[in-house]
């Protein structure tokens, strides 16, 4: 009898050596590729092989001369192209967590064919035609609501592909997906080596004066690692670099700062400006032709926002507040930095610095002595994970007999309460070189009861690597998104839906975000940080009266917080408005750009700059976000009404899991997401929350 963890085995794909370890379904529990046997050279074969029965069986099912239905049409593309699936979700985790220069070159070939051949999907008449047929009478037809929400899917993601334009118009949007599809491509792999180059390696202990001990000793690491004598300090995605915070030296600060702020804008082989201004003027095309005014209307017309314009709206509530609160907190930054000695006026590189002093005077939270308290290990064993048992009865189990795609990878057994098991987890916490910045979740295998699949989740964090031996100690921030893709990885396990393209995180992108963000409540919950925030050495807990001082001390910065997520948002939108008529920005006016988008929308703050800026903003020019990174806060008001919501009956509690479980998280992309929040929360979603978080509610 077969391993019930283990989906049933196919016959070798046509055309594919047997000895290639995509040639059949992983013989591992739940399906795990194997790792230990999977090579940079079987991915080319594969993608060949995997596209070909891909399209093979697209012809099948738009070739046939029975009637359309749900069965014949519809399953059965949720039935096909599973080698394809099997294949990407490897070779695209890879390129994001362990690259290097064979998988670089292979992504460069094969995403314009993978570009082609999803076109070649979407745009088939003749499916389409079954297609738009099966939506046509889904009211009469005898289908279950997940059924119709998956019909309904479908038929959107044909219809804005393309499928009812004429040819010529088909032809155009083919050759745009393609030249699009290399150039998000290509500003990854620039992004990628511009962060590492622009690492910042100083030669003398003195120089990082400030840092923790063990920060200090992953900065040594670093650099061994690359052969240098002396210290590097790596680089994170966003603008802000975490190391500013302690960092005594100000010229090291300003080195810092602006090696972080200037990738992709060096003039060399790595600058990004060529491509993201290119991959603008294509959307702005794309959207054209599809009957919109500009990509980010394009966008967000398939989103729970509905319209750019609403966008905007929620943004500009935002901005005045947001602004006036940072204009407070900088005065008060540069008195500190003039009472320092130093010279007027507060810079850039200033801020963090000052701004965690304030902090560790007025809240009595000094955040770099409180990384002894959060031992990565810990975090998740006793924070993150005990979390997730309290509130969903989940349990994990380390499994060392399995294989990873790295050394640094962990991997566990998922189990629910009764013990039954659930899926795999993959957690990846460290930086690398051959691992892009940022945090993220992803999935190797998608849950789906159609397919008979439980689901394999990865997430990845970019925390500095401690020397062999050394505990890895997080920053409160580290915390935070360790908790926060955690609730991506909930929203993935938790998943029970028929169909895989309705499962787990298959929601609109201002949606996503939400279970996410809910999850970070529990890094702060006192039950919760009992247990993970331990001192890594003595075992003693976090002082008396720790807990009360922190969350004091997050309330304070609200204006620079808002105000960098707010420029980012804000630009990320601006470039996605401009329109074909606009004319494209030519790559030497790309700050220019910039600076006069932030002007416009009122968040042109010198000491505050976007969190991303264009040059290195990977969500939006390579990544899914494009015209959506206002998702984050869009989300977040959700998320801040739900955080009521769980505090109202109670907080840790399994009942109140139940429901967000089964009401939300295990229903995926099969019911309206709205209709989901409210079956949990009981109503629509209120700013109150949100604004009150913030601190942007006006003096009573």
């Amino acid at each position: 009898m077969a391993d019930p963890q283990t989906p049933l085995l196919a016959d070798t794909a046509p055309g594919l050596d047997p000895a290639n370890p995509f040639a059949t379904p992983s013989g591992l529990p739940f399906g795990l590729p194997p790792f230990d046997r999977i090579r940079a050279e079987h991915f080319a074969p594969a993608f060949d092989a995997a596209t070909a029965e891909h399209a093979a069986e697209v012809a099948r099912i738009g070739g046939q001369e029975a009637a359309p239905t749900f069965a014949n049409t519809v399953a059965a593309l949720e039935r096909a192209g599973t080698l394809l699936e099997r294949v990407a979700n490897v070779f695209f985790n890879l390129t994001s967590s362990d690259t290097d220069a064979e998988l670089d070159r292979i992504e460069a070939e094969v995403a314009p064919l993978l570009s082609a051949h999803h076109d070649a999907v979407l745009l088939d008449p003749a499916l389409f035609a079954r297609l738009d047929a099966v939506h046509a009478a889904r009211a009469e037809d005898d289908l279950t609501l997940e059924q119709r929400r998956l019909v309904e899917r479908y038929h959107t993601d044909f219809v804005r592909a393309g499928a009812a334009l004429d040819t010529d118009r088909q032809a155009r949007l083919r050759e745009i997906n393609a030249e699009l599809s290399a150039l998000t491509t290509g500003f990854k792999t620039r992004l990628v080596a511009d962060t590492n180059a622009a690492a910042v390696h100083v030669g003398t202990r003195e120089e990082l004066a400030g840092l923790p001990d063990d920060a200090v000793a992953a900065a040594g690491e670093a650099a061994r690692a690359r052969g240098l004598d002396g210290y590097l300090i790596t680089l994170v995605l966003p603008t802000g670099q975490p190391a500013l915070a302690q960092l005594r030296r100000r010229d090291v600060r300003e080195r810092l700062h602006t090696a972080s702020a200037e990738r992709g804008l060096r003039g060399d082989d790595n600058d990004t400006r060529a491509t993201l201004t290119r991959i603008v003027e294509l959307r702005a095309e794309h959207a054209r032709l599809l009957r919109y005014p500009d990509h980010a209307a394009y966008v967000a017309a398939d989103q729970t926002a509905g319209s750019s314009d609403a966008i905007s709206a929620m943004l500009g509530k935002l901005v005045g507040p947001a602004v006036a609160n940072a204009r407070v907190e900088a005065a008060e930054l540069e008195a500190l930095l003039v009472a320092d000695g130093e010279a007027a006026p507060l810079r850039p590189w200033d801020w963090a610095f000052y701004a965690e002093r304030v902090r560790r005077e007025r809240y009595d939270v000094d955040a770099a002595a409180l990384r002894p308290w959060f031992e990565l290990e810990r975090v998740v064993r006793d924070g993150v994970m005990h979390a997730a048992h309290e509130l969903y009865g989940l349990s994990f189990t380390l499994r060392t007999d399995l294989p990873t795609y790295h050394p640094d990878v962990r991997l566990y057994e998922v189990t629910d309460s009764g013990g039954a098991s659930v899926g795999l987890f993959l957690a990846d916490w460290f930086a690398r070189d051959s691992k892009r910045g940022g945090a993220w979740m992803s999935s190797f295998v998608d849950q789906s009861h159609l397919l008979g699949t439980r689901p394999v989740i990865v997430i990845n964090l970019n925390v500095p690597r401690p020397p062999d031996g050394q505990p890895a100690l997080l920053t409160l921030d580290e915390v935070e998104t360790a908790f926060h893709e955690f609730g991506h990885v909930l929203h993935g396990l938790l998943s029970d839906v028929e169909y895989p393209r309705l499962a787990g995180t298959n929601v609109p992108r201002d949606f996503v975000e939400f279970p996410s963000q809910v999850n970070e409540m529990w890094a702060m919950w006192p039950d919760v940080l009992a247990r993970y925030a331990r001192h890594h050495e003595t075992d003693e807990p976090l002082p008396a009266g720790a807990l009360e001082k922190i969350i004091a001390a997050q309330s304070y910065g609200e204006g620079f917080a808002t105000t960098e997520y707010l420029a980012a948002a804000l630009l990320d939108l601006e470039w996605h408005r401009r329109t074909v008529d606009d004319g494209p920005v030519a790559p030497a006016d790309v700050e220019a750009f910039e600076a006069a988008a932030l002007e416009r929308h009122g968040v042109a703050f010198d000491l505050v700059p976007p969190r991303y800026r264009s040059s290195y903003f990977a969500h939006v020019f390579s990544g899914g976000y494009s015209a959506g990174y206002y998702g984050y806060i869009w989300s977040e008001v959700m998320d801040a009404d739900t955080v009521e919501w769980f505090r109202a009956r109670g907080g840790l509690r399994r009942d109140a899991g139940a429901v967000f479980a089964r009401e939300l998280l295990s229903r995926g992309g099969s019911v309206d997401p709205m209709g989901a929040f409210e079956a949990v929360v009981g109503r629509p979603p209120q700013l109150e929350p949100l604004l009150r978080r913030r601190g942007l509610l006006p003096a009573s």
